[in-house]
């Protein structure tokens, strides 16, 4: 102890005068000075954060209401401020809500509910409110009008920090010429040195939100982003928590609150996906943990010299012959029909031979008479000999062989006795299936006696009344202590390695032979406040398979609509996307989605354009502390064709990577919502997603390069075979042959070659396709004539438009095949073909 902290007890009351200084603040004060916490710690970027705080609220508003969001954005100069507007055309929001919406902190309807939204703690917007009132003192100024209202009520407000409460000065009614909506206007001391950042969200916003209409106005530029969908989002529902990652801490709560009375009512009342099925798996997890697996022995086979019936009969008395001997021979049969039987698992078999042959001889079994059988069977199970064994059941307990280790060592008579008990001979077994050939026999051997030995020692719960009897019970940990410290004595007095792996499989071999119990779990009012049985009943829940969570509560933006977006705000050669399956995190379900664009104007030089979403909302800021960055860096691009310098980072190159996470709970690194936190869960489905859409990227890339190939093979043959067909021309004295066919019949080309013939006064005119290709090929082919084209077979269609008619013919050409479309013109016609479904380099058309 110091001087100084041995001097403090000698002060009066100084534990008093520090308590007096002890006080609550209001989260409206904590964030005033913690601004920075909230995405506001600069001028520019406090006008982004405002700028994403009202579209957010805006799209999500409209999209609740069944709205096409429909946003304006405005940034004016305003002296030596700068004013932000946002209006929206949402359901608007009721004049007792507004205030509170937009002056009190944390004030929401979505933090508790279980379903994918922008927003959820209710900080953003009133935060936005807070910084403007903060830098400018001028309040907020705000217009609603819900839906079907005559008139739009106007507010200026402002935070009172103090008790984190909106502090209204104008409330009154106006006229608005919008049907709905609700529109806000900031003045903040802001600047725009992050202009690139705020076109880059609104144009960011616009192509997770397709169906949203976007306009943004600002001193120096004008955006407009029009929708590309009228489809909406699909509606989230709420969903209870899912089983898999709920936390014990939650879980607790839970118990605490459920109204259920029984582990299984709590399981199907409170969690989403578990039915009676399911629970009952959970439960059977839960009894491994907290009661422990019982060992199944293995019944004596044949040729072993057991008599179970003599056990039995031996320990019936006062039932008469026939009885006895019925019952008996029932209990017998009903051993030797297991592979391996529990302790638990003999009960049942004794209670069901008692009752079978109290029906049938009219004579009760009693407990007493049935605990008898049961001891008599099980000690035949676990210490009947194998090569020598005594005669009277009455003098098997004492017999019983038990061995002591606590110097590792075996007992003499034991160990000297050529004699083996049958739990020896089966965990030798096991062992010796689950380990190494390369372990001798007497290692083996050794190991499975001293196993047997912390098995015998093993009386959990089942010696009440003295009898000795063993159930085997164990949890996997106390096994697996049992298996080490046999292990560690047989390389202590055997001198071999007995390594992590062997005692790992033996473990499993054991464990997979155990039963689980038939022990009634605790009730709901026992687990509550018991942390440990609690800790196993999570356990249990994530040790179950269970059927993924629903996605109703979940709005990806699907893989159709990513590529829709992508196309429409980035000019590329290529687009993929991606959805993946829905997982869970912390009991909440997620869904990652991936899209690229490659190619076309976009920038060839430096890294890729890495946009991040969560919940359709773009993350400006943060990258380098994002999850879905550094798992773009992990990935080894090269092997999808993107140059990747050193082999890692961002990879360089014309192209966009967009990655989307929606969640129920999104979790960020931190209240300003600028980047996904690094949770193993959702960094695993980011790269699985990345990488299904960058195979489709790599397979565009090696078909582009093939064609590249291909074409280049082909220039160089146009050039070469005319020049040769000349020379042979001259040398032979003949016409030279037709180039166009060799080169598509050299380089496996489909060739289409129109034919046209004097027919009377028309002209008959023939299509002709070859596939000179290794695969089918199915063909777009439209002839374009100037008359009207007759005698068309029924597997072409014509179209007449401005004085022109188009012929179109869809033929699937097998390898190596062909195909031929006829039809009859007028004398003076022109024609001009077209051909698609086929790609340029593996195409030859001749007209």
């Amino acid at each position: 102890m110091t001087s100084f902290q041995s001097t403090l007890g000698d002060e009066p009351g100084i534990a008093e005068e520090l308590a007096e200084n002890q006080q609550a603040i209001s989260i409206a004060e904590f964030f005033e000075k913690n601004k920075h916490m909230l995405g506001f710690d600069s001028g520019a970027r406090g006008l982004v954060t405002a700028v994403k705080e009202a579209v957010d609220n805006a799209l999500d508003a409209a999209e609740e209401a069944g709205i096409l969001p429909d946003i304006y954005v405005e940034i004016q100069e305003a002296g030596d401020y700068y004013r932000l507007i946002v209006e929206d055309n949402g359901p608007g929001i009721t004049k007792e809500s507004l205030p509170k919406v937009f002056g009190k902190l944390l004030y929401g309807s979505r933090f508790h509910a279980r379903e994918q939204s922008r927003g959820q703690q209710g900080i953003g917007i009133s935060a936005a409110v807070l910084y403007s009132q903060l830098t400018s003192g001028k309040p907020a100024k705000i217009t609603s009008r819900p839906q079907g209202a005559s008139e739009a009520q106007y507010f200026e407000l402002i935070v009172d920090t103090d008790e984190n409460e909106p502090e209204i000065s104008v409330d009154e009614t106006t006229t608005w010429d919008r049907p709905h909506g609700t529109r806000i206007e900031l003045e903040m001391e802001a600047n725009m040195r992050a202009r690139q950042q705020l076109h880059d969200y609104i144009k960011h916003t616009a192509v997770v939100n397709p169906h949203a209409r976007l306009e943004l106005r600002e001193p120096t530029a004008h955006f407009k982003f029009e929708r590309a969908t009228d489809q909406l989002p699909e509606e989230t529902e709420e969903i209870r928590p899912h089983p898999h990652g709920v936390e014990l801490g939650t879980v607790m709560k839970m118990l605490t609150a459920t109204d259920s009375q029984t582990v299984s009512g709590f399981l199907q009342e409170e969690f989403t996906r578990v039915g009676k099925k399911t629970a009952d798996s959970i439960i059977d997890e839960f009894r491994d943990r907290h009661y422990g697996r019982e060992m199944r022995w293995r019944p004596p086979s044949d040729h072993e010299n057991v008599d179970l019936e003599a056990a039995v009969s031996a320990a019936t008395s006062n039932k008469g012959a026939d009885a006895t001997a019925a019952f008996a021979a029932a209990i017998a049969e009903a051993v030797a029909d297991t592979d391996r039987i529990a302790h638990h698992e003999l009960l049942e078999a004794v209670d069901t031979a008692a009752e079978d042959v109290e029906a049938e001889h009219d004579t009760t079994f009693g407990d007493t008479v049935r605990k008898n059988a049961v001891d008599a069977v099980w000690l035949e199970l676990i210490d009947a000999r194998e090569d020598e064994r005594s005669e009277s059941s009455d003098g098997r307990a004492g017999a019983k062989r038990h061995a002591s280790h606590e110097d590792g060592a075996v007992e003499a008579d034991a160990a000297d006795d050529p004699a083996e008990s049958r739990l020896v001979a089966d965990l030798y077994d096991l062992a010796d299936e689950a380990t190494s050939t390369r372990k001798d026999d007497e290692v083996i051997h050794a190991f499975a006696e001293r196993l047997a030995a912390k098995f015998e020692d093993e009386l959990e719960g089942d010696d009440d009344d003295g009898d000795g009897n063993v159930r085997h019970r164990l949890t996997h940990g106390r096994l697996e202590d049992h298996v080490d410290r046999a292990a560690d004595l047989t390389e202590e007095y055997d001198d071999v390695s007995f390594g992590d792996t062997a005692r790992e499989n033996v473990v499993d071999a054991i464990w997979s032979v155990m039963a689980t119990v038939p022990d009634d779990p605790p009730l709901v009012r026992e687990l509550d406040g018991d942390r440990d049985a609690s800790s196993e009943l999570v356990d249990g829940m994530r040790a179950t398979d269970i059927m993924a969570p629903p996605t109703r509560c979940l709005a990806p933006i699907s893989a159709d609509l990513i590529s829709a977006g992508l196309e429409k705000e980035f000019e590329a050669d290529f687009y993929a996307s991606a959805t993946r399956d829905a997982e869970v995190h912390g009991g909440d379900p997620f869904i990652v989605e991936a899209g690229i664009a490659y190619g076309g104007d976009l920038e060839a030089e430096g890294g890729v354009d890495v946009m991040r979403f969560a919940n359709r909302v773009p993350l400006v800021y943060q990258r380098g502390a994002c999850a879905t960055t550094d798992v773009v860096k992990s990935i080894g691009w090269r092997n999808y064709g993107l140059d990747q310098p050193g082999g890692s980072g961002l990879p360089k190159g014309p192209a966009v990577i967009m990655i989307h996470v929606a969640s129920t709970n999104v979790p960020f690194t931190s209240e300003s919502k600028d980047a996904v936190a690094n949770v193993p869960a959702i960094e695993d489905e980011i790269e699985l997603a990345i990488r299904e859409a960058a195979r489709e990227l790599k397979s565009y890339l090696n078909k582009r390069r093939s064609m590249q190939q291909r074409r280049k093979k082909q220039n160089v043959l146009g050039k070469i075979l005319p020049e040769m067909a000349t020379k042979v021309a001259e040398v032979t004295g003949r016409d030279e042959p037709d180039i166009d066919d060799a080169i598509a019949r050299i380089m496996n080309n489909v060739l289409v070659e129109r034919e046209v013939e004097q027919n009377g006064d028309g002209q008959a005119v023939s299509i002709v396709v070859e596939n000179n290709s290794s695969t089918n090929e199915s063909l777009e082919i439209t002839d374009i004539v100037t008359a009207e084209p007759t005698n068309l077979p029924d597997d072409a269609t014509i179209v007449e438009m401005d004085g022109e008619w188009f012929v179109k013919w869809e033929p699937d050409v097998s390898s190596d095949e062909d195909a031929t479309l006829e039809y009859e013109v007028a004398d003076d016609a022109d024609f001009d073909l077209d051909v698609k479904g086929v790609e340029t380099e593996k195409l030859t058309v001749k007209q």
